[in-house]
């Protein structure tokens, strides 16, 4: 599997970047190319990689310019045509790899993806959705930030992209929820009243509305929601976790017994923090591009760049996106209607 990694994107910057490509090639059978300022990765690359082997799995393609995380993504793809993202879907697009990963600009990725890849015939929008670890197994959100002002079909398009992205965790029949403000049919604004009506008479397995004390229970599979609130529900979850470990730490160095039943409990707290780790779920799939790629958290650290980079590898294999086109295909939805 061929894949290309944005190197030049994210806070830590191409050290960290390669360190998780290292670790990609390391799990599985890859090409990886590292696109980005070719004298600045080789030295890295020379840095990191002391298995020749390992080394020979990594090529560099050269980038002069790099998009920054404060720029507007449609003016810096148009402006910036030899930035790393940009040529790293240019990779895609003849041919050379299979998938792009980035920890950049989110929004200049998308833009990128599109420019270059377009969108799977019949996707009116597309988005992007994020991993959700729960109490049972993990939850995709679709959409978390790519689409702000939605209409219903889109919402519809999402629960589509999202229950086949989902697949790829083993879960052939995934449970679809739309989130509003309450589960009695008829809750919530225009929008999410106009969308449960397509949902509830579409193929999807659509189990109806679900709050946001949901999220995390794992009785639903996929969860559905435009890209404000989707964003801030992974924002906020995001703070949550962060400001819960801190809690934690503070309260256990204020007594020595605390002390002690910390070390007793080390296991489960590292199991624990794990669990609610980004890390381990990789990136977040931008769903409904005619191509694969993976949004990754810009302080995304090598573990999660390899989990993305696997990730990105899983969705190709699953044919996500021919199921995606398969199904919205199969529709009689119209994309043009607007609905």
């Amino acid at each position: 599997m061929r894949i290309a990694l944005d190197a030049m994107g994210g806070d830590h910057g191409p050290e960290e970047l390669i360190s998780g490509a290292l670790l990609a090639v390391e799990q599985a059978d890859l090409q990886i190319s590292l696109v980005g300022d070719e004298p600045l990765l080789q030295s890295y690359l020379e840095r990191r990689a002391s298995d020749s082997k390992t080394a020979a799995c990594l090529r560099i393609v050269h980038a002069s310019q790099v998009v920054g995380m404060d720029e507007h993504p449609v003016d810096a793809i148009r402006k910036k045509k030899d930035s790393s993202i940009v040529i790293a879907f240019d990779l895609v697009l003849r041919g050379e790899v299979e998938a792009v990963v980035s920890a950049g600009n989110s929004g200049a990725t998308m833009a990128a993806a599109l420019r270059k890849l377009g969108r799977i015939k019949n996707v009116s929008r597309p988005g992007i959705a994020s991993v959700f670890p729960t109490l049972k197994n993990p939850v995709v959100m679709m959409d978390v930030g790519a689409n702000v002002d939605c209409r219903p079909l889109h919402l519809y398009q999402f629960g589509v992209m999202a229950a086949a992205f989902a697949r790829i965790y083993n879960i052939q029949q995934p449970r679809v929820g739309l989130l509003t403000i309450g589960e009695e049919t008829g809750k919530g604004n225009t929008l999410v009243k106009e969308a449960y009506e397509l949902l509830k008479d579409s193929p999807l397995n659509f189990i109806g509305n679900v709050e946001g004390r949901d999220v995390f229970q794992g009785n639903v599979d996929v969860i559905i929601c435009d890209g404000f609130v989707g964003n801030i529900c992974l924002k906020v979850s995001e703070g949550l976790a962060e400001a819960a470990m801190q809690m934690l730490r503070n309260e256990i160095i204020k007594s020595p017994m605390a002390k002690l039943g910390y070390l007793l409990a080390r296991p489960a707290f590292k199991a624990f923090k794990r669990r609610v780790d980004y890390a381990e779920y990789g990136g977040a799939p931008l769903l409904g591009i005619n191509g694969t790629g993976i949004v990754c958290h810009g302080k995304s650290s090598a573990q999660a760049i390899k989990n993305a980079i696997l990730e990105a590898v899983h969705m190709v294999r699953n044919n996500v996106n021919d199921v995606i086109a398969r199904n919205l295909g199969a529709d009689d939805r119209e994309v043009s209607t607007g609905v």
